[in-house]
């Protein structure tokens, strides 16, 4: 009588180092061209050799701020824009994605399969995302009125 083995899938385990690194490198990214006085709800744009974000700082507290990054992408008709709202910890010198596009919670780990096609990993996936975006570069900053 032949033996049925069923290889069951390990349930996804968020690597925690890993989370942490990149939120830190997102952090170094941020740092470089985030000014230490901006006012809430005053966007600006950085210019870098691959094109460019636009930054809008949505609030202001002591240790943390919660920002807008985008990046406007021109004839974009077909799809939209890359958009995500990050908070930025000062005090633990990290930033993490806490919305992307239609995501407005980011769940730590999602069951998979599931209803909106998430990945297992996707809270690090939209983290190692905004590393991408943030590599765009900041050759120089322009304020909007």
């Amino acid at each position: 009588m032949a033996k049925f083995i069923l290889n069951k899938k390990q349930k996804y385990q968020p690597n925690v180092s890993d989370f942490l690194a990149v939120c830190g490198r997102n952090y170094a990214h941020i740092l470089k061209w985030l000014p230490e006085q901006i006012n809430v709800n005053e966007p600006w744009q950085i210019n870098g050799k691959f094109g460019m974000l636009s930054i809008n700082l949505i609030e202001n507290t002591k240790y943390t701020q919660l920002v807008e990054i985008s990046r406007p992408i021109p004839n974009g008709h077909f799809f939209k824009s890359p958009k995500v709202i990050v908070r930025v910890y000062h005090d633990a010198q990290l930033a993490e994605v806490l919305t992307s596009q239609q995501i407005y919670r980011l769940k730590p780990v999602y069951d998979y399969p599931n209803i909106h096609m998430h990945h297992s990993d996707e809270k690090f996936q939209v983290n190692a995302f905004l590393e991408e975006l943030l590599k765009i570069g900041s050759l120089s900053v322009t304020y909007q009125s």
